[in-house]
């Protein structure tokens, strides 16, 4: 059963068209890369799925909670953590869940730190649990890692794996980058520009063409 499905999605901004008629599955516990060249729609997708956005026609259907986190973590500077975290909860049941979250996120110890003296990978771990503690069944991801330098990329994206695995949501992460996709999802897109709209591909590995040369070939990158 599919948690997220786009039926004949089309969406427009004044004359130009960015989907007319587009189609997407994406099934319980899948964890769906959406990668593209800037200003293919990838955001625009996401925000459609999450309901920032109407389309001009078609239907989206999300079987329950969504969770978003933004490319920077729009953390409120006055409150530490643990209270950026509890600003997201509406009831007792998700403010109890407070101290799990930042466990699963490894805050814990920086619960009482004000977002000014946070590391940039801590900031997205605080966006992550606030995410989080509504336990949401679908988690959407807007170029999370795209503003941390190399090194943290490396380890926020590693520790993302592990935290969305262990969260048993299904997950959508926009991306431009091949290796976020490769080692955050389980399955990949590529929109592509065509004539009068964005269409939503996914490369095939052949027996001679890994992973990571179809996606790259989808974009338009030699390998």
């Amino acid at each position: 059963m599919n948690a997220i499905t786009l039926r004949g999605v089309t969406k427009r901004f004044g004359a130009h068209t960015i989907f007319d008629g587009l189609d997407l599955g994406v099934k319980r516990g899948e964890r769906l890369a959406i990668l593209g060249a800037s200003g293919c729609g990838k955001s625009t997708l996401l925000r459609l799925i999450a309901g920032l956005e109407s389309p001009d026609a078609g239907e989206i259907d999300v079987a329950g909670e969504i969770g978003f986190v933004f490319q920077e973590p729009r953390l409120f500077g006055w409150l530490d953590v643990e209270k950026n975290v509890a600003f997201a909860a509406r009831t007792a049941a998700e403010r109890a869940r407070v101290p799990e979250v930042l466990a699963l996120v490894g805050l814990t110890s920086a619960r009482t730190t004000l977002p000014k003296h946070l590391s940039g990978g801590m900031a997205q771990r605080a966006a992550l649990a606030r995410a989080l503690v509504r336990k949401p069944e679908v988690l959407l991801f807007d170029e999370p890692l795209a503003a941390l330098d190399a090194l943290t990329r490396l380890e926020l994206r590693a520790s993302l794996r592990e935290i969305v695995r262990e969260a048993g949501a299904t997950a959508v992460w926009v991306t431009h980058d091949v290796e976020d996709a490769l080692a955050l999802a389980t399955r990949s897109i590529v929109l592509q520009r065509s004539p009068g709209a964005v269409r939503a591909i996914e490369p095939a590995a052949g027996v001679d063409v890994g992973v990571r040369r179809a996606l790259l070939a989808a974009l338009g990158v030699p390998a």
